[in-house]
């Protein structure tokens, strides 16, 4: 069974950045859907960002296109989400899941949380002054 860590979470002031990683226990990293899901205080769990690990197509939530990065290292099986120009707004626990997959990988399809078989504890970004 894939595990996935998270990394890279803090306080980070309002316009600034930061970079999570999800580091996968696993030989390869072909062939996986890995996403981020977030969750803020009295929200539901939301997806922000995915990627499939077979061809890098990538999927992201309308609030953080243009601002939001995921990007894959395979020979380091980690998977990051680069931040930028960040907002009260994206203050949440960040979780990384994985599921088996190849192929392309739309945003409509990577949003069905029950799809994933793999979760990490999460990591707190919190934006803030």
């Amino acid at each position: 069974q894939l595990q996935v860590v998270e990394s890279g979470g803090g306080l980070v002031q309002p316009g600034g950045s930061v970079r999570l990683t999800c580091a996968a226990s696993t030989a390869t990293l072909d062939y996986y859907a890995i996403a981020w899901f977030r969750q803020a205080p009295g929200r539901e769990r939301e997806a922000v960002s995915c990627i499939s690990t077979s061809d890098e197509s990538t999927g992201y939530a309308d609030s953080v296109k243009g601002r939001f990065t995921i990007s894959i290292d395979k020979p380091r099986n980690r998977v990051y989400m680069q931040m930028d120009k960040l907002n009260a707004e994206d203050s949440a626990v960040y979780y990384c899941a994985a599921v088996r997959h190849a192929g392309p990988l739309s945003f409509k399809l990577c949003q069905v949380q029950s799809a994933y078989s793999d979760w990490g504890r999460g990591t707190q970004v919190t934006v803030s002054t």
